[in-house]
């Protein structure tokens, strides 16, 4: 049987560019891209004795592709602070890694035009393996100073407690 939708009336898909991450229960301020969420599953070849011409594909690991996020340059620490619990130069030989909490879940909400939540995903044991504190330099450019992560995860998924909203309809005033 086919699911029908709450909005029956939406055909276009959902635009890239409305969205929120939150870790640690909050939003994170002035998230400007998230790459893509990918997973990819390993194909396992294998043949029966008896049937030397062809062989057979089953499923093998699955492997979650790192996502990495931007942001622009502010007073923020909570990009620095996160990467800081992975390798933290100068905190002593021995305790340059926090094993005990550099892992965070995360969510990443996808919202409609209209400003409602349409879908979320939740993002798994995610830690920092790359930071970049500030970009390139240049004099002569006209751009916003962007820092970034590279987080590593052990999967997503989406979360189907989200529901499709029912969007709003405006009427135009008469007269």
């Amino acid at each position: 049987m086919a699911q029908f939708s709450v909005n029956a009336q939406r055909f276009d898909p959902y635009k890239n560019f409305k969205f929120r991450l939150k870790w640690d229960g909050r939003y994170v301020a002035g998230i400007s891209k998230v790459s893509g969420l990918k997973r990819t599953t390993e194909v396992v070849k294998h043949r029966e004795g008896g049937d030397p011409s062809s062989s057979r594909k089953s499923p093998g690991r699955s492997e979650f592709e790192a996502i990495t996020i931007e942001r622009g340059v502010t007073h923020d620490t909570e990009f620095e602070k996160w990467a800081n619990k992975v390798w933290h130069y100068g905190a002593g030989l021995g305790a340059e890694a926090s094993l005990k909490d550099f892992r965070k879940d995360l969510i990443l909400e996808v919202y409609n035009e209209a400003g409602q939540l349409a879908l979320a995903y939740r993002l798994y044991r995610c830690w920092v393996s790359e930071y970049q504190a500030l970009p390139d330099l240049d004099a002569n450019a006209n751009a916003v100073a962007l820092q970034h992560l590279k987080l590593e995860n052990e999967g997503w998924e989406r979360d189907t407690s989200v529901q499709e909203p029912t969007e709003p309809s405006y009427t135009v005033p008469a007269g």
